[in-house]
């Protein structure tokens, strides 16, 4: 960061304080309070008198399961005039790779105006025509650098700036906990909407910790933004701590187990194995056929932390090998504390490469969009072992995890 910009950053990243929501609990530490929650306690304060604007989709929700733009919708104290969808739209009707077009809200009667694929002038002008001058981001993430939330925030906050919008980000937890930062570090040259700044491959950040983050270290220009944080939560806590209802972020991430296991089985959308869409299990299933019951031996004997693999048999009803029953692996995380998800993509990729011979990438290297180099890639094809591999990005890791730090929101 130059010089010059600290002065700016240093107001318009700062956290909004804004007061806790009490809570009577019978636990030492109560239940975290999401930035919606402390929002709505401090009778909108941010958004007093503005134009407001929601990026948000069926996440964007409070702990009694209501919708935040019906809430505000439903309240004098905010005038809530558009929301703005992201892939799978603002109601969720979309499946991966789609949106809802532009349309209004039969719920609310409310503009929804598609920011999906959209990205710089064109996304500002959508802010534009739709007359906000603040635009709120509520979105629950999943932990992994290729979930594509984490770019529409970051292309949404390049496009307020362009546009001359405030831009107030409402935290949530990661669901995988913001204990570390893991796996490679993107090559600006792979930039695509699954990765467009050089972060980590599971960041180990929240939402507006990434705000502050892209504010401070990417944009051109940083956007005057706002974080409402959380309270009471903790980086090593789970999904389950924050005692929110779990809404399915996109159609292939059902549970918090799935985004345990995404930033590192994932990877297998970058090869010719399914990585389980179209079951009840994605990223928790991986397979093909001719796989057997090798490769959840030979992953077994890597005696990776907190995981053991089971031979499994499936059929996907849509996406690879649709109606075809394959073999492969289940992954059962039974110690999610000393669990490594993306040590254990690689150490899968590795151990399918070596005892299924049908093994083989995407023809468009999409493997390369998704680790951020070609690093991955080639090692595993010359031979390396999982620990190979792993050592490959420890350098760029630890530059990442010292420019995270300054960003951080919580112990």
């Amino acid at each position: 960061m130059h010089l010059s910009r600290r002065g700016v950053l240093a107001a318009a990243t700062a956290a909004v304080s804004l007061p806790a929501i009490s809570s009577a609990t019978a636990h030492h530490h109560p239940r975290p309070r999401t930035g919606f929650e402390n929002l709505s306690a401090s009778g909108y304060e941010p958004l007093r008198g503005r134009r407001t604007g929601v990026v948000t989709n069926p996440t964007g929700i409070t702990r009694d399961a209501r919708h935040i733009v019906d809430v505000m919708h439903a309240d004098d104290r905010v005038n809530l005039t558009a929301v703005f969808g992201p892939e799978h739209g603002f109601r969720g009707t979309a499946q991966a790779g789609g949106s809802e077009g532009r349309y209004d809200d039969p719920a609310t009667g409310l503009p929804v105006y598609d920011t999906y694929l959209k990205s710089g002038r064109a996304l500002a002008d959508i802010f534009t025509a739709s007359g906000v001058d603040t635009v709120v981001f509520d979105i629950q993430d999943v932990g992994a650098r290729f979930y594509t939330y984490i770019w529409t925030l970051y292309d949404c906050m390049e496009a307020a700036q362009l546009a001359g919008k405030r831009f107030v980000v409402l935290d949530r937890p990661n669901p995988v906990t913001g204990r570390a930062a893991l796996g490679p570090v993107l090559h600006k040259e792979f930039a695509t909407f699954v990765g467009r700044q050089p972060i980590s491959q599971a960041h180990g950040m929240t939402v507006a910790e990434l705000a502050r983050l892209f504010n401070g270290e990417f944009l051109t220009e940083p956007v005057p933004l706002e974080t409402v944080p959380m309270s009471g939560w903790r980086r090593s806590e789970f999904y389950d701590a924050s005692g929110l209802p779990w809404v399915p972020p996109s159609p292939n991430m059902p549970t918090p187990e799935t985004a345990l296991v995404y930033s590192g089985t994932c990877l297998f959308e970058g090869t010719n194995l399914s990585e389980g869409r179209g079951t009840t299990r994605p990223f928790e299933l991986l397979g093909a056929e001719g796989v057997d019951g090798r490769w959840a031996a030979a992953a077994n004997e890597l005696d990776l932390p907190g995981v053991r693999f089971r031979e499994a048999y499936f059929a996907p009803t849509f996406s690879k090998f649709q109606g075809r029953t394959i073999g492969g692996v289940q992954l059962h995380v039974h110690d999610r504390d000393a669990f490594d998800p993306v040590r254990t993509g690689i150490a899968l990729l590795v151990t399918a490469k070596k005892v299924w011979s049908g093994f083989a990438w995407r023809p468009d290297h999409w493997i390369d969009k998704l680790t951020g180099s070609t690093r991955v890639r080639t090692m595993i094809d010359a031979g390396a072992d999982t620990d190979e591999v792993v050592a490959g990005w420890q350098q760029e890791l630890a530059v990442f995890r010292r420019t995270r730090r300054k960003y951080l929101l919580y112990r």
